[in-house]
């Protein structure tokens, strides 16, 4: 068993390309022993965003703090407030943001596929990693 509180975990921002404001704290991954599941906690500043994007790994996302919005494969928005809760099944194209003007933090869990850490999306057999979208019209 091991135990680690969160905020020793240095955090990272996000350099990806489409991302704005997105800090990543790896609180449980390959690195720490962790074979098949990852925690990350991610904090958005103000109207941060992540890029629209799509990758092998399903998410499960719960909203701790502020104000966020997913949009989904259609483009569509969804509002999220403090507890809820977001199920994105893998490759399903998605984008986080904060639509406050305060702080905005979610846990993010997702499992560790062949080849992933659970930092970074695990290879694609047509050897693309990441693949950011365009948003749907």
């Amino acid at each position: 068993m091991k135990k680690k509180h969160w905020d020793k975990v240095e955090g990272i921002m996000s350099d990806k390309e489409g991302f704005k404001g997105m800090n990543q704290r790896f609180i449980w991954t390959k690195a720490d022993g962790c074979e098949h599941f990852a925690m990350r906690l991610m904090e958005f500043e103000p109207y941060g965003y992540t890029s629209y994007h799509a990758h092998l790994e399903e998410h499960e996302f719960f909203i701790l703090e502020g104000e966020a919005v997913a949009v989904d494969a259609e483009g569509k928005e969804i509002k999220l407030r403090e507890g809820d809760t977001l199920f994105v099944a893998s490759d399903e194209p998605h984008q986080m943001k904060n639509a406050g003007g305060s702080p905005m933090r979610m846990l993010c869990m997702i499992p560790i596929l062949p080849g992933g850490d659970g930092k970074a999306p695990a290879p694609r057999p047509d050897g693309q990693g990441y693949v950011t979208k365009e948003k749907p019209s």
